[in-house]
């Protein structure tokens, strides 16, 4: 086999089409997902009646089950719910309709809740709770806390295992081209596969995904700089 070169550069035009489906994907499982482990985090920190026995059992099963698995019971079993519920409310509206790409937003962000709920929980754990109860004696809420001081310093611990999750979500997102969205690995597929030239085609999509982790570390050194630097000055 030969690597042929001149179709290696001309895939690359074809490939970076799909590029804004890759990042929507990345981009909504990402910050769905941040929100959703903040309240889960919050909910297993502080141990929420009834929500705490719900909030740890997702995240066994997210943790402890495939990302595809989770991507094809949305897609198989949102569908039969919905229909379901349509039926029922004796509703036209059919789960057809729905676009194919967010049954991958929808999926992707359940995954993504789980795993950075625990690394928002590690890092709200790290901060000292000397911090909360500072914040009480200067007549501050539990809300204003979390928000004021706890919940900035949780993040500046946890950026690095973020930034990590956000990678692993961006090349996560390559699953859904088993619901039939055309992201770029499913665009390499298409494109290969008119004339069989896989590995040129596969190799130009390893090399874009590349290009976009290391952009993401280069982003997160950057914050983790300037979060260094703003704490210079505070209080040890």
């Amino acid at each position: 086999m030969k690597l042929d070169g001149s179709f290696l550069l001309e895939v690359f035009p074809l490939l970076l089409s799909a590029l804004p489906t890759t990042l929507l994907i990345t981009a909504v499982s990402v910050s769905v997902g941040f929100a959703i482990g903040i309240v889960v985090a919050s909910i297993r920190i502080y141990r929420v009646p009834i929500l705490y026995p719900m909030a740890v059992s997702y995240v066994t099963f997210i943790r402890g089950t495939p990302m595809l698995t989770h991507l094809f019971l949305i897609y198989f079993g949102l569908p039969l719910l919905l229909d379901g519920f349509a039926a029922y409310v004796d509703s036209s509206f059919r789960a057809a309709a729905i676009p194919l790409i967010w049954f991958a937003f929808i999926s992707f962000s359940i995954t993504a809740g789980a795993y950075m709920s625990e690394v928002i929980r590690s890092g709200l754990l790290a901060v000292n709770r000397g911090q909360t109860e500072a914040a009480y004696t200067i007549g501050m809420t539990t809300w204003q806390a979390l928000r004021r001081i706890i919940f900035p310093q949780a993040f500046a611990t946890s950026l690095p295992n973020l930034s990590n999750s956000v990678i692993g979500m961006l090349h996560g997102s390559t699953l859904a081209f088993t619901v039939s969205v055309v992201d770029i690995n499913a665009k390499a597929q298409i494109v290969a596969s008119t004339n069989w030239k896989f590995f040129e085609a596969y190799m130009a999509a390893a090399i874009i995904f590349w290009g976009m982790t290391i952009a993401i570390e280069r982003a997160t050194a950057l914050i983790e700089k300037r979060i260094n630097l703003y704490n210079r000055g505070g209080v040890a």
